[in-house]
């Protein structure tokens, strides 16, 4: 019996995982360009909450793309997934203009 409540236990320590290195990597990312740490880890926070890891991943998409404002604009319009886009705002606005 405790070997059935570890393999039912094992997936979902893994996921919890995977949410920690998802947020984790965002949270570098953005401050790679050049974002704060407490903005960048707040968006990253409501990323992770509202994305699936496929979408989190579409956000790569961003990477390699100049630091200006026209780059990255150019490099989210090319992530093809509407919800995307829409967390990346919302996470934006929530984030540095509210001041979470």
């Amino acid at each position: 019996m405790t070997r059935a409540v570890l393999c039912l236990m094992l997936p979902l320590a893994l996921a919890g995982c995977g949410e920690n290195t998802a947020r984790h990597r965002i949270t570098n990312a953005l401050t790679a360009r050049g974002m704060a740490p407490a903005p960048a880890a707040c968006m990253a926070d409501h990323l992770v909450d509202r994305l699936t890891m496929a979408q989190l991943r579409k956000l790569e998409a961003l990477k390699g793309t100049g630091r200006d404002l026209p780059s990255m604009l150019m490099a989210l319009g090319r992530i093809d997934d509407p919800q995307v886009r829409e967390e990346l705002v919302v996470a934006a606005g929530t984030c540095l203009l509210v001041g979470r």
